[in-house]
């Protein structure tokens, strides 16, 4: 997926969240399905898709039509997720906003994916205290993320560049996590 259709899809996505009760983000949201992914669980998208649709209807006669659009653009992402996050060739990238987005709205967004991750392992019932060192600290990081204060976080060229460090801190990360968790998946796929 190009950068600019994953913005789009950003976008398009926060919109047809909203039939979802959990009522998450689209950063949260791939947060989530990212570390469903990082567990190797064959249905985990499947899983993800049913945790976030779990209070849409089920029966597609009684669903609401955006039920089943955001149904469709949630298999779209994890199709084009496991792709990417098993092909560190292909590049994985976080779901967040476009980076000519105001700087705050990525910090949150850069927030919430973190705390998607965290609940995405924790939904997966991935005890963080089994994983290896490094990857215990990679929860850690993603946990610290998640309480940064972002109340007063201004457009400085400073707070700009620690963003850009911290999103591609993340992308490495969850591919470590992944290669770690799902070592033969992660090879030749």
């Amino acid at each position: 997926m190009q950068a600019s259709d994953f913005c789009t899809h950003y976008h398009e996505l926060n919109e047809r969240l909203a039939v979802s009760a959990l009522g998450p983000s689209a950063a949260e949201a791939h947060g989530i399905l990212c570390a469903m992914l990082c567990t190797g669980e064959p249905q985990a998208a499947e899983s993800w898709i049913a945790e976030l649709l779990a209070d849409a209807a089920a029966d597609r006669s009684t669903a609401d039509p955006s039920t089943w659009a955001c149904q469709r653009s949630l298999q779209d992402l994890a199709a084009r997720t496991r792709t990417g996050i098993a092909d560190p060739y292909l590049g994985f990238t976080p779901l967040l906003p476009e980076d000519s987005a105001p700087l705050a709205e990525r910090a949150v967004a850069l927030y919430d994916w973190s705390r998607g991750f965290l609940y995405g392992l924790g939904l997966a019932g991935m005890d963080v205290s089994q994983f290896s060192g490094p990857v215990r600290e990679v929860c850690d990081d993603f946990a610290a993320i998640t309480h940064l204060d972002l109340k007063d976080l201004d457009d400085s060229e400073e707070n700009e560049q620690a963003l850009t460090e911290l999103t591609e801190f993340v992308r490495v990360a969850v591919m470590l996590v992944y290669e770690e968790q799902c070592p033969v998946a992660g090879v030749g796929r």
